[in-house]
């Protein structure tokens, strides 16, 4: 039988049956909208062998996409995973399931710089959702308690602060996700941001993009209460998950020039993070230049205004 293209369909002539791996499949790439082979693999379950199968025929049939993008990984005699996102026909597929409450995009086309910033994301996510930790369960943002106000469900988690006079910044996490415990507590809400090393530490001024300026944003939207007013959570922190572990050293030296709030802030290297076998005990460092890990923010953390400084 002759190989099938990578990134040009062939039209089956024979239509396709859903299994419960494929709507697996379908609605991991909704939750996380771009994921490599073996990220859907752990999340689907089964052999490598038979995901990858599944793959092609939900390629083929116009249900998942291979962003284009990555061909140039492939036209140089290179080789590494195919990476999948969810096409509108997927997606369209996937809503007549009658319990799918995610709001998906497809993927459509997009620079190999955007894949590669929401692989990061995916890598993280997934080595999340997919740990084994009797203790502590991994909510998906769908999955979060709502805040209903006013007969409104919780508006999305963008929003912008004034961090100072005249200077209003709007925040976008890269992902947003709960952690809770085996007790009957909230879950503790996390915001992820994805730092390839490509954003300057620091700027000459704040008029101009930096990771410190995200930084303050974060700072300023705990101190004002904008996670209780408008989003219903008692408390957050962010983790950042960066390129290495010398630039890990450079966010938190600029964390430490916040005047507060140092420790909402979590920061570790992709590589240390996937190679611990429990990524919720993972060390990570936080503001203060302390260890610390997402684990120790369940349970032990008052909900006060002055608690992560």
């Amino acid at each position: 039988m002759p190989r099938l293209p990578r990134f040009r369909r062939v039209v089956p002539d024979n239509s396709i049956v859903l299994t419960p791996r494929d709507t697996r499949l379908l609605r991991a790439l909704a939750v996380h909208r771009f994921l490599r082979s073996s990220h859907l693999t752990r999340l689907a379950g089964g052999s490598r062998q038979q995901v990858l199968r599944r793959l092609q025929r939900l390629f083929h049939h116009g249900l998942v996409e291979r962003p284009r993008c990555q061909i140039d990984y492939y036209s140089k005699g290179g080789s590494r995973e195919l990476v999948y996102g969810l096409t509108a026909q997927g997606g369209n597929q996937l809503a007549q399931t009658a319990d799918f409450p995610i709001r998906w995009t497809a993927s459509g086309e997009m620079k190999r710089l955007y894949l590669e910033h929401a692989l990061l994301v995916s890598d993280v996510a997934v080595a999340l959702e997919s740990a084994k930790n009797e203790t502590v369960r991994f909510l998906h943002e769908h999955e979060l308690p709502a805040t209903r106000r006013q007969g409104q469900i919780r508006p999305p988690f963008v929003w912008g602060v004034d961090v100072s006079p005249g200077l209003h910044i709007g925040l976008h996490p890269d992902k947003v996700f709960g952690l809770q415990n085996e007790s009957d507590e909230p879950p503790a809400l996390f915001f992820l941001e994805a730092d390839r090393g490509t954003m300057p530490v620091t700027r000459a001024g704040l008029r101009q993009s930096s990771f410190f300026r995200k930084l303050l944003a974060y700072q300023s939207t705990w101190t004002q209460g904008v996670h209780k007013s408008r989003f219903g959570f008692p408390r957050f922190r962010v983790l950042t998950v960066t390129s290495s572990p010398e630039r890990v050293a450079h966010l938190v030296e600029a964390c430490q020039r916040l005047d507060r709030g140092h420790r909402l802030f979590l920061f570790t290297d992709l590589g240390s993070f996937l190679q611990h076998p429990d990524p919720f005990t993972a060390p990570l460092v936080n503001g203060k230049g302390e260890v610390d890990s997402l684990a120790e923010s369940l349970g032990n953390r008052p909900s006060g205004t002055n608690d992560y400084r």
